[in-house]
């Protein structure tokens, strides 16, 4: 098994961003399409569309080797966490991590 470090950000998306991805591509890119398929706005869709891209940037990124700061990352841009937890995590975090070093 690939450590997260060495995995591709695609192999790090839960199910249900594949999915996404996935009706995406077979949709041709086309966002009214696929907010149709999905049965919602285009703005709504739009966001979801841009949460996803933002995870994936995440995922790729090379320089956020830690699973943690990668896992908070990815659920701040799922809009899981506010920007003020997000950062006092983070901080509170990396503090904690340079600590023990």
């Amino acid at each position: 098994m690939l450590s997260v470090t060495d995995s591709r950000w695609f192999d790090l998306l839960e199910e249900e961003d594949l999915a996404f991805v996935k009706r995406f591509v077979l949709c041709s890119g086309s966002l009214k399409e696929l907010a149709d398929s999905y049965g919602v706005s285009y703005p709504t869709l739009r966001l979801r569309l841009d949460r996803v891209i933002q995870k994936i940037k995440i995922l790729d990124d090379q320089k956020v080797e830690d699973p943690y700061e990668r896992l908070l990352r990815a659920q701040y841009a799922d809009g899981n966490l506010d920007s003020a937890t997000f950062k006092r995590l983070l901080t509170t975090y990396t503090q904690q991590v340079k600590g023990t070093k």
